[in-house]
């Protein structure tokens, strides 16, 4: 992966399991669609997405408290992404919601209010595709009070 791309090659293994290979170091990855269409050996095209969203949200936050030397451990995140059919009768994923939990309480912070406000701008995955795909963020600290959201 270079600064300006990045690269996979899937090649079908059977029906609509694929292997998925990333250049240098990165382990092979198998996606495979769920029943009935496929057997669901690996993650679909639709986990993935919700994945990359619910994964890159994590990293810019662990970036962001990192940057400002405040505890960026502990973080634990969900996502979930909404299926339904549009205009056309065609299966999409509708939005996504996608919930941070930090690793301490609120008061463990300083600064917290100007990272929560700023840390989203750094994900890659989420703000390419956000105007074509609604992502509800919440952020709660590690006694589940909700700071952002």
């Amino acid at each position: 992966m270079s600064d300006d791309q990045v690269a996979v090659t899937l090649q079908q293994q059977e029906g609509f399991r694929f292997l998925a290979q990333f250049p240098n170091e990165t382990p092979d990855l198998i996606t495979d669609e769920p029943a009935p269409l496929g057997t669901g050996q690996g993650p679909s095209p639709a986990q993935l997405l919700v994945t990359a969203l619910g994964n890159c949200l994590s990293d810019s936050l662990v970036f962001a408290l990192g940057k400002f030397h405040q505890p960026n451990d502990g973080i634990r995140t969900e996502a979930v992404g909404h299926l339904g059919r549009n205009a056309d009768n065609l299966l999409r994923v509708l939005s996504v919601d996608v919930t941070l939990h930090l690793g301490h309480p609120a008061e463990s912070f300083q600064r917290l209010e100007r990272i929560l406000d700023q840390f989203e701008r750094f994900c890659t995955v989420s703000q390419s595709v956000v105007a074509a795909l609604p992502i509800r963020l919440q952020v709660l600290d590690s006694d589940g009070v909700l700071l952002k959201g």
